[in-house]
């Protein structure tokens, strides 16, 4: 470790952005705190990904990320990647599609906010189990299938 307080608590290898390590094992977490996460990732993960378009204007990139991050959105995209995923991210999806959030979607049928919650279940997972390259050759994937259908 070193002697500069602002390293102090950096965990060497730990995979995440963050010095904080989850209070267990990713496995372990209830699916709703990964899809908690998994929220907040997969929307930085959109914004970075606005960000590197040219048209940076505030009213188009909200635009844009809406049509990447509503519940309808995430839950077209986890359709699109589900040939693509493991037996044990399959897994994880099940579960975060069956967990009960305990609130109720405002703009969308329950069964698309089931699968955003899957999605972002499955992101909060990779995320706090240290899986980065997955993350974002899943997300990399997801975001380019879903720019090609809604240009289609």
């Amino acid at each position: 470790m070193s002697d500069n307080p602002l390293n102090s608590g950096a965990v060497e290898g730990a995979g995440n952005w963050f010095p904080y390590p989850a209070s267990k094992p990713a496995r372990l977490m209830p699916p709703i705190a990964l899809a908690y996460i998994g929220d907040a990732v997969y929307e930085v993960a959109v914004r970075q990904y606005l960000l590197a378009q040219l048209n940076l204007r505030p009213n188009h990139l909200h635009r844009r990320a809406t049509r990447l991050v509503s519940a309808k959105a995430q839950s077209r995209m986890l359709g699109l990647l589900e040939t693509v995923l493991t037996d044990e991210e399959r897994d994880i999806v099940r579960q975060g599609r069956n967990a009960k959030s305990g609130s109720l979607p405002k703009n969308a049928d329950v069964l698309e906010y089931r699968h955003a919650t899957a999605l972002e279940g499955l992101i909060g997972y990779l995320y706090c189990d240290g899986h980065l390259d997955r993350l974002r050759e899943l997300v990399t994937y997801g975001i380019a299938q879903m720019e090609n259908t809604e240009k289609s």
